[in-house]
């Protein structure tokens, strides 16, 4: 199974495939949607068409999406928002489910600490995809979550497993 993992930002928005097999996690590939500045909707349409592209060249199984941090700029709040809404479009288009995590539940589950730095976060990326290479702090956010949203999905085979 893929999983597409999406950081959303405006400016901004990361990107990461991991491949799962079992317990084991291996990079696929990952980057950065990067919009020109100017026309809120033409930003927009940016992040929809790559990450459009994203999707067809590497047919994920699923996507996660981190929630919105709200915090006390609403003007930025709310144009993040609807970044995200794009992070959530594409992937539902093409048919994909989708899983929503907050920074902390992520942080939690790739580093084991909800308040985890940034450096930490992007150390235990790599050591959870051995060999991986990133050129942002965005492109490791977004590997993050797809681990988030992989070790969530593994959680819930087993737990489905052992009921059964």
């Amino acid at each position: 199974m893929r999983v597409l993992g999406i950081d959303p930002g405006l400016r901004n928005m990361g990107w990461g495939v991991i491949a799962v097999d079992g317990s084991r996690l291996r990079h696929v590939a990952n980057g950065v949607i990067q919009t020109d500045g100017g026309d809120l909707g033409v930003r927009l349409l940016q992040l929809y068409r790559g990450l459009t592209a994203v999707i067809a060249a590497h047919a994920p199984d699923a996507a996660a999406v981190e929630q919105t941090f709200v915090n006390k700029d609403a003007v930025g709040t709310l144009k993040l928002g609807q970044a995200r809404g794009i992070a959530l479009l594409a992937p539902a288009e093409a048919g994909l489910a989708i899983g929503e995590y907050a920074p902390n539940a992520v942080k939690k589950t790739v580093v084991g600490v909800g308040h985890a730095g940034k450096e930490q976060v992007q150390h235990m990326v790599k050591v959870q995809l051995p060999g991986v290479t990133f050129d942002s702090a965005d492109a490791a956010d977004a590997l993050a979550i797809a681990i988030c949203h992989a070790r969530h999905l593994q959680g819930r085979t087993l737990r489905i497993a052992r009921t059964a």
